[in-house]
């Protein structure tokens, strides 16, 4: 399972820097378009807004897995380390809680709703684009797995350590 973790962390890192790329060059092309030929082009300014849409899910369950997400942990850390440890499998639980229902359950509830909308300035249907929500669900969902089984088994500590200067 670690290394099927590692491979999705690589291949998520690879997807986040071609999603930014595709995300430079629409804008800056839309940029281009806008103030150079004094007419902007309608296909890049949906685009942008979609990869950016996708970079932002897929980079969210890229922190999930590599456990950098914020937490406000100051209270937990004055707890004794076996109430962190469970306070760890709770947020675990909460996080895959949060995953099943509103990004798997409610982002396949809302691409079906979309299916059938086109887009304006792009030959696809909505429902294509915010297939992101649950299938970055899926991958939060496995991460908070992984995580929680590593948390179960002890492998992992319930609290990451950060800066002590932000501690």
């Amino acid at each position: 399972m670690t290394r099927f973790k590692e491979g999705l962390d690589k291949a998520l890192e690879w997807l986040c820097v071609v999603l930014f790329a595709l995300l430079v060059v629409t804008v800056a092309w839309q940029v281009f378009t806008r103030q150079v030929l004094n007419d902007p082009s309608g296909w890049s300014e949906e685009l942008a807004k979609y990869t950016f849409i996708w970079l932002g899910l897929f980079a969210a369950a890229l922190m999930f897995g590599e456990r950098g997400h914020i937490a406000v942990d100051f209270v937990v850390r004055k707890m004794p380390a076996g109430v962190q440890h469970w306070i760890g499998v709770f947020g675990q639980l909460v996080i895959a809680l949060f995953a099943v229902i509103v990004m798997i359950y409610g982002g396949y509830k809302v691409s079906a709703l979309a299916w059938n909308q086109n887009l304006t300035g792009l030959p696809v249907n909505v429902g294509w684009l915010y297939t992101a929500l649950p299938v970055a669900g899926v991958l939060i969902l496995f991460y908070s797995v992984y995580h929680l089984i590593s948390l179960l088994r002890h492998r992992e500590s319930a609290l990451e350590e950060g800066d002590p200067e932000l501690i």
